[in-house]
């Protein structure tokens, strides 16, 4: 199991500094959201993916691909009925890919609530229709870069669409290419029926990437969330990729999240017998 975080916890802080912080206090990845570098991904040249991929590189952390696809951007929609629109988003997915590739990253979270919403007049059946036709649009560049999409279903309160890990698995099967699978985050599947060690053990076959959080929106241990029987189940089923602390609540400060969040997850991997 490894660890990493997401970088807009660290807000306006110089991208050098960032890295700095997180390898200090024990990461050895990091997850970028585009809006980070700039309005688009398309905005950050060859030369700047060059000089972010060495900072990283210096301050001995990886840069480990992209979250937030969407975020903050216009005119991009997974689920459009235009199809202008999905073409546009599937360009938009591949240089994505291109990008993560370039700062040596291998995943894609494709979470974005809002440019997925279901459009008006459009059933779940259809909307899974569209989202497929657009995922399948960028599966070549996510092949040829060796970039994983993760799709990651998201809780009522944040959208209408891929609300649950079935859901999230049902478009994966769908797109049907190995460089396209789900993402499962404990904020989401607190919001869901089964455990979140059921989730996990149902999915984790096809899961390519792991966000730790608690419903609270905050850092791990930071909440009522028990990781224990997340971590246990991970271990079960033989998980070694990311886990990526992703927090939404920034109080009190960074550091402080990082560190805190780090020694409870590697806390409860000493509970449960495991090495950390």
């Amino acid at each position: 199991m490894k660890f990493a975080i997401c970088n807009e916890l660290y807000e306006q802080r110089p991208f050098e500094e960032i890295c700095r912080s997180v390898a200090e206090i024990g990461y050895t990845g990091l997850e970028i959201a585009p809006f980070t570098l700039a309005p688009l991904i398309t905005d950050v040249d060859a030369e700047r993916r060059a000089l972010l991929k060495r900072q990283a590189s210096d301050a001995g952390v990886e840069i480990i691909g992209l979250h937030w696809l969407f975020a903050k951007t216009t005119g991009f929609h997974l689920n459009s009925t235009d199809e202008a629109v999905r073409v546009k988003s599937a360009d938009y997915l591949r240089a994505l890919a291109d990008a993560a590739a370039d700062l040596g990253g291998s995943i894609l979270v494709l979470g974005s609530p809002d440019a997925r919403r279901i459009p008006e007049g459009t059933s779940n059946d259809e909307a899974l229709k569209l989202a497929a036709d657009t995922l399948s649009r960028a599966c070549g560049t996510l092949a040829d870069r060796g970039v994983t999409l993760c799709i990651e279903p998201l809780a009522p309160t944040e959208t209408d669409f891929l609300q649950t890990a079935d859901e999230g698995a049902r478009l994966m099967k769908m797109v049907d290419h190995p460089n396209v699978q789900l993402h499962l985050d404990v904020k989401a599947m607190s919001s869901e029926t089964p455990s979140i060690p059921e989730i996990v053990a149902t999915h984790l076959g096809h899961t390519g990437h792991f966000h730790a959080n608690d419903a609270n929106l905050r850092g791990p241990g930071m909440g009522e969330t028990d990781f224990r029987p997340i971590f246990q189940a991970l271990l079960e089923h033989h998980y070694d990729k990311w886990v990526s602390v992703e927090v939404f609540d920034f109080k009190p400060d960074p550091e402080t999240i990082a560190r805190e969040s780090l020694a409870y997850m590697k806390q409860c991997l000493a509970d449960i017998g495991a090495a950390t």
